[in-house]
């Protein structure tokens, strides 16, 4: 990815602009999801996502005949990822911005069980002990620092959708290095964005007939471009690119990050700033991704 630099710290350097690049998928995704169905707003973005990632495969020699083996693999890959977003979406009707990148952050703790079961990833104390610090700054964000509220597990529905769909996103991680066979990383996107893409087209064709397109406002267009470029192609490549050079539980440490990217973008976009209390559940998920990266070289 950049010559001269070590696999691992390239891994890092991915991880830290795909957490930058998904945490405006939240914010931006919060002001249409309930303009568009959830299925036809990916399908289409998968197929602009798609396009790119294609027309960048075939300006660097194309798909080389062995990576079409096995092309189970590419539909497995798509379709969990397909999953995930389309439940990111459906919860981001009811659920604030913040509050579903709080649950994201959970992730890490389903990638390390993931990462065991699929190629015995073992946690070390410190991780364990950072995802557990993450998960309580998580959920001290989404039960919005109402502890009355976290003993009665009072989730709101947005959330608890989207926690379902985080579940699907924690098995894709791993996932990339258990099934990649040698294929490149722009080729290896590409084919399990195609698939993901055919998959969403069959699953909400009679969503994406129902979508009156015309009607739609430019920021509904504005961010499925978003999501297509910068939230899919980008984001796609530079998470499977990590994948193969750390462990899941690493890679999905830097979604620690996204309740404060999320935070950055509201405030740029002009939109309500969580309260103090809040924001130090917040400061706790950062202070997990510290302990997730110390020591990487050892």
């Amino acid at each position: 990815m950049l010559s001269g630099l070590p696999p691992w710290l390239c891994g890092h350097l991915a991880m830290l602009t795909f957490s930058a690049l998904i945490a405006g998928s939240f914010s931006l995704g919060g002001m249409i999801a309930n303009e568009i169905g959830p299925t036809a707003l990916n399908a289409v973005r998968y197929l602009l996502a798609s396009a790119l990632m294609g027309a960048l495969v075939l300006a660097t020699g194309g798909v080389p005949g062995p990576a079409l083996r096995a092309p189970w693999r590419y539909f497995l890959l798509g379709g969990l990822f397909a999953v995930y977003f389309v439940l990111m979406f459906e919860g981001l009707k009811t659920a604030p911005p913040v509050s579903t990148a709080a649950v994201f952050t959970l992730t890490p703790v389903m990638a390390a069980g993931f990462g065991w079961l699929l190629m015995r990833q073992v946690t070390t104390m410190r991780m364990g002990l950072a995802l557990a610090v993450g998960a309580v700054g998580a959920l001290w964000v989404v039960f919005r620092a109402d502890l009355a509220a976290a003993i009665a597990l009072d989730l709101g529905r947005g959330e608890a959708i989207y926690f379902v769909g985080c579940a699907f996103h924690a098995l894709f991680t791993p996932m990339l290095r258990f099934l990649n066979r040698g294929e490149g990383s722009l080729v290896y996107s590409f084919l399990f964005m195609s698939a993901g893409c055919l998959l969403l087209t069959l699953w909400g064709w009679s969503e994406l007939l129902a979508t009156d397109w015309a009607a739609l406002r430019p920021l509904v267009w504005w961010t499925i471009g978003y999501l297509a470029v910068f939230a899919s192609a980008a984001s796609f490549f530079l998470l499977q690119y990590a994948a193969r050079s750390l462990p899941a539980a690493k890679v999905m440490a830097y979604s620690y990050l996204t309740p404060a990217w999320v935070i950055c973008w509201e405030i740029a976009l002009g939109h309500a700033v969580p309260t103090v209390l809040v924001l130090g559940g917040v400061g706790l998920t950062l202070v997990a991704l510290a302990m997730m990266l110390k020591d990487e070289t050892a």
